[in-house]
């Protein structure tokens, strides 16, 4: 790589250059190699930094300036989404199917985007840090059939949003919106999405100049009593009709 971002020291302890040192082009570029350690990825999300890279390439960390925020209490679902929920069946639960959400988010058609972030090797440390009980998925189940779902990283009171998908229409914006609501419920104000998109903002997303989203940061994966370990329990099986 010839950019001129630092190369990742060999132990998963070894800090990260400060967020203010990322790039503006590629906007957020920050740091390069290291690995997908439990202990590096936990670390790299309490300082606002997150992996994003392809096969192929060596792991890039990112820190972008804005970066893109849901506050848990200003998720939005349109008045006629809302209206067809009233009837909906669907039902969302959390941590029952981490694996298949996983997948269907690596396998998503997303216009623009060629193959997938979700490398072999990204999937396996995902993987790992949903059996220490860091990482987490919310699903949205037609029967028994899976038709959305969001997967992310949980630390203190902060939630990082790391890929969603819908398998039918409107599955994401379920599984986010039943996420959102039930963070709010514990009081948890935040859910990080990364980087700005369309959809996203027309969810409700917020961008945050990252030196408001670092102080907030700071504060949130520092609450003590984070929710470690499964989240089927607490979160409970909430019907998709709520939302309405």
């Amino acid at each position: 790589m010839s950019l001129k971002v630092p190369w990742l020291a060999a132990h998963p302890d070894s800090p990260f250059p400060p967020a203010e040192m990322a790039l503006r082009d590629p906007d957020g570029l920050l740091a390069v190699g290291g690995d997908l350690s439990p202990p590096r990825l936990l670390n790299a999300y309490r300082h606002g930094v997150f992996p994003w890279f392809s096969e192929g390439q060596p792991i890039l960390w990112w820190s972008p300036d804005p970066r893109t925020v849901f506050p848990t209490d200003a998720v939005r679902l349109s008045s006629r989404f809302r209206r067809g929920l009233r009837h909906s069946d669907w039902v969302v639960c959390a941590d029952t199917a981490f694996a298949q959400v996983l997948d269907a988010c690596a396998t998503a058609h997303r216009p623009g985007q060629r193959g997938t972030w979700i490398t072999d090797d990204m999937r396996a440390a995902y993987l790992g840090l949903h059996r220490l009980g860091h990482a987490h998925s919310v699903e949205v189940f037609a029967g028994e059939r899976l038709v959305g779902g969001i997967y992310g990283v949980a630390i203190g009171n902060m939630f990082f949003g790391e890929s969603m998908f819908s398998g039918e229409s409107g599955g994401s914006k379920v599984a986010l919106a039943a996420l959102a609501l039930r963070l709010r419920s514990m009081g948890w104000p935040l859910i990080d999405a990364q980087v700005e998109n369309s959809h996203l903002l027309s969810l409700g997303a917020q961008t945050w100049p990252r030196s408001k989203f670092l102080a907030h940061l700071r504060e949130l994966v520092a609450k003590p009593g984070g929710l470690i370990g499964p989240w089927t329990g607490w979160f409970g099986e909430l019907p998709a009709a709520d939302l309405a």
